[in-house]
């Protein structure tokens, strides 16, 4: 029997002849994503007093091309927990599957033991901060956000592509960090306004910064998926940008089929 691994299921060379082994000691070096191709945009996140809402819009782009117009980029983890990602889509995907994978192994010693969102947070730090070092890094921002199904306080954390991680009552990623965040901190600059805006208030200032965000970044979308985290569990949803007021176009001169 041939001893060594590579040669394991394959013909013997005293019959077939010598086998052709040069991929065995191929040079080239290991390379690693540069940079992202399909990607998403912003992920907002907002605490109120009860818990946190998180939102994402559903493109996905191939470079400048809006490819896709139905990707879902909110990933709910366990019972109390909702993950939001920008960057690269396929990296996103996989952080999916070790979270699911995560999940499995938790439920196997079947203690009554669940992940909440710190747990998530930290996790997926650690992930992202291994890839950084081995300078193969997961391109994407990630919100984590959740509630205390016991004293329903919320949580809200961001990490990025090297590992960095900090929290705060309003958070968002890709554009979102330059056009969502100056309104978002208007209404809740510190932890001691988060107690008094409530959920009603949370979810308009989402929709602004949504439609925000559509008109002024070439990423992102009309449509938009939504989650509120509560002690009562997760609710989820999907909404259009209403009163969307693009038809001022059609008074421009030179725009469309216009006679001029």
């Amino acid at each position: 029997m041939n001893q060594f691994p590579h040669g394991w299921g394959r013909p013997r060379d005293d019959v077939y002849g010598a086998y052709d082994s040069s991929y065995l000691n191929d040079s080239q070096p290991v390379s690693h994503t540069q940079r992202p191709i399909v990607t998403g945009t912003s992920v907002l996140g907002v605490k109120f007093k009860d818990g946190v809402i998180i939102a994402a819009d559903n493109i996905a782009s191939y470079g400048s091309l809006a490819r896709y117009n139905n990707v879902e980029r909110l990933l709910q983890v366990g019972t109390h927990t909702v993950v939001g990602a920008g960057g690269d889509i396929s990296d996103m995907q996989y952080l999916h599957l070790l979270l699911d994978n995560l999940l499995i192994k938790e439920q196997y010693p079947a203690d009554d033991h669940n992940l909440y969102a710190p747990q998530v947070h930290t996790y997926i730090s650690r992930v992202l901060y291994q890839r950084r070092n081995k300078f193969d890094p997961l391109w994407n921002s990630i919100l984590t956000a959740g509630a205390d199904p016991k004293t329903s306080e919320p949580f809200l954390s961001y990490v990025d592509l090297k590992g960095t991680t900090y929290s705060a009552p309003a958070l968002a990623t890709g554009y979102g960090a330059h056009l969502a965040i100056p309104i978002l901190r208007k209404h809740v600059p510190d932890e001691e306004a988060v107690s008094s805006l409530s959920q009603e208030e949370a979810q308009k200032l989402v929709e602004e910064c949504m439609k925000v965000l559509w008109y002024r970044d070439a990423r992102s979308g009309v449509n938009y998926s939504w989650a509120i985290i509560t002690k009562d569990g997760v609710t989820t949803g999907n909404k259009e940008i209403e009163n969307q007021s693009w038809k001022f176009a059609e008074m421009i001169k030179g725009y469309g089929a216009q006679n001029i």
